[in-house]
């Protein structure tokens, strides 16, 4: 079976994204590797784990741990079994340090997302990181993103043609559907935080969207409809549109995952088992 490198922020990464993936593909039988800006062990971002901090008290000490609106936008209990289940994991405990990452005996690179700017800006923005996922797409290794991490990708720039290494392919990402609605939703419940959910904001004269993740990753595509997002002839697009079904190891019909080649993307939380069970299968063995 095969080794999996899951390069990680410091903080702020998506629980769901990180723990589904690694419990499916240790399930699978692949192992899971980690590295991290500094080697040290990274930490989810824990309004996602928790659900505290998005209800209008959520700001209020003691009040915080009433949980309404927070306990439908955090990760699911599978995806908290998970993640606590991770945090026991050696492999999670000992990271490598982003400098130090070696592809040779990697089989397959795996960007998870997370949307909060503190931590996510800095994994976002490494031109180490986007230098790595570069020579994964030269060496032709499985790359699997989801979410903001599919944003990653979209900056890699292969200095041999000056085009982002998605240039030419077909994929998916967080959609504005998706993250506009969470960013609209926090701003009533969040309101002392606003953009919680916007991890860049537009500048001035920009319009509505233009710095979301879709739009930025389409900006680095070939065509416009290299992006793909759920067809309106799918029989189960309410389920994959809906932004509250979400998949489960035995349950696709939530998801939505895009294959082109080597590469595999997926859109947030509620397709990450789908996206993880294809890649197992893309770096082989049983799914």
């Amino acid at each position: 079976m095969g080794t999996v490198l899951v390069p990680l922020p410091a903080c702020d990464f998506d629980p769901s994204e990180v723990a589904v993936s690694w419990r499916v593909l240790r399930r699978l039988g692949h192992r899971v590797r980690f590295a991290t800006p500094d080697a040290t062990v990274a930490r989810a971002d824990d309004v996602m784990v928790t659900g505290r901090g998005l209800d209008p008290w959520g700001a209020v000490p003691g009040l915080d741990r009433l949980v309404l609106v927070g306990r439908m936008l955090r990760a699911n209990a599978a995806a908290r079994d998970d993640y606590a289940a991770l945090l026991d994991d050696p492999e999670f405990s000992a990271p490598s340090n982003w400098d130090a990452i070696d592809l040779e005996g990697v089989d397959g690179l795996l960007l998870p997302g997370g949307h909060r700017a503190r931590g996510m800006r800095p994994y976002l923005e490494s031109t180490g990181l986007q230098r790595v996922v570069v020579d994964a797409f030269r060496r032709d290794l499985p790359v699997a993103a989801i979410c903001h991490g599919v944003l990653l990708v979209a900056r890699s720039v292969d200095p041999a043609t000056r085009r982002s290494v998605l240039y030419g392919r077909r994929t998916t990402a967080l959609t504005w559907a998706l993250e506009g609605r969470a960013w609209q939703l926090a701003r009533v419940t969040r309101f002392w935080d606003p953009d919680y959910y916007r991890t860049y904001r537009e500048g001035h004269g920009q319009p509505k969207g233009y710095m979301s993740v879709q739009q930025e990753v389409t900006r680095a595509l070939k065509q416009p409809s290299d992006f793909v997002d759920v067809e309106p002839t799918d029989r189960d697009r309410r389920l994959k549109s809906s932004g509250r079904a979400r998949d489960s190891f035995d349950d696709a019909r939530p998801a939505l995952v895009v294959c082109d080649g080597n590469y595999l993307s997926a859109r947030w939380p509620g397709d990450v088992h789908t996206f993880a069970r294809e890649f197992a299968g893309m770096l082989g063995g049983a799914t």
